[in-house]
């Protein structure tokens, strides 16, 4: 086995999301990239594992919800972790759906849900996703599988995960209100209030930043375009020397009153930029996102 393999810090991948996800495929899709992967493993086996003899290959752990020991407390602990140690490499990988389409798995296969195995599915799949929603919120890379086959899953984890996108930094740009705190274990944040808000224009303020009026709003205040050009040319600068530095992602978020109009544009523009330099780019809404799963 090649002497590159073993040099630098071990490259591990932490894969989990909701039962019916699509979790064991990209485990499986890992593997044949030549990850070695262990799936279900407890969490208090994690660090014996991981301060243990270095491992020949880079790691995949499959981190199941269903574990007798698991807890969203002790998962976020375990990342939180793994981020300062420099003698590894690690991305928390959280395959994401939609609870319909969830329920609609479920109810294909007939399987029970393991949370709620004498109830219905959907009792189980709310649980899972509220117990989750911390962890995904935490993850560096999300891959939402609402609408694609397994066949289409494996191409996703192969684009992002394959050896030739090892040097490759995962990035994911953020919406969020400060009314609730900045996010966990973000790198960069950035206050966009300063910006005409279209929450004070009622045509307007029942949509959110995604919707191309309200972007259009908050980009005509003259203010926008020096501040996200400066904002981007600052990210470029810094993600290159981030990923000599060993890092394997980095989060950047934008914060405003309600995390609904501003930030939600902003982090759009961002990450459109972004993936238009070839980046790999999650763009999450922590308030939309928790809108939805409520």
């Amino acid at each position: 086995m090649s002497a590159a393999i073993h040099s630098g810090p071990v490259r591990l991948v932490l894969v989990t999301g909701p039962s019916g996800a699509g979790r064991t495929t990209a485990i499986h899709a890992l593997e044949d990239l030549g990850f070695e992967a262990i799936d279900n493993l407890p969490l208090r086996l994690v660090p014996l594992l991981l301060d243990g003899p270095e491992p020949p290959r880079p790691l995949a752990l499959g981190i199941d919800p269903r574990n007798r020991d698991f807890s969203t407390d002790g998962l976020i602990d375990l990342i939180d972790t793994l981020s300062k140690r420099r003698d590894i490499a690690a991305t928390t990988l959280y395959l994401d759906c939609r609870d319909g389409v969830l329920i609609r798995r479920f109810s294909e296969t007939r399987r029970r849900h393991p949370l709620a195995p004498a109830e219905s599915p959907e009792i189980g799949i709310r649980r899972e996703l509220d117990l989750l929603a911390p962890v995904r919120d935490r993850a560096e890379v999300l891959i939402d599988t609402s609408n694609l086959n397994p066949h289409q899953l494996r191409a996703e984890v192969e684009r992002g995960f394959a050896r030739d996108g090892e040097g490759r930094l995962a990035v994911t740009v953020q919406s969020f209100s400060y009314k609730r705190g900045l996010p966990r274990g973000i790198d960069m944040a950035f206050d966009c209030r300063f910006l005409t808000n279209p929450y004070w224009v009622p045509e307007l303020r029942s949509f959110d930043g995604r919707d191309p009026r309200v972007a259009a709003h908050v980009a005509a205040d003259p203010r926008f375009q020096p501040f996200f050009d400066r904002v981007l040319d600052l990210t470029r600068l810094l993600l290159p020397a981030y990923r000599e530095e060993g890092k394997s992602h980095f989060s950047i978020a934008f914060g405003c009153t309600g995390g609904q109009h501003r930030s939600v544009a902003l982090a759009e523009s961002l990450g459109k930029a972004l993936a238009e330099d070839g980046r790999q780019v999650s763009i999450r809404h922590r308030e939309l996102d928790s809108q939805h799963n409520g």
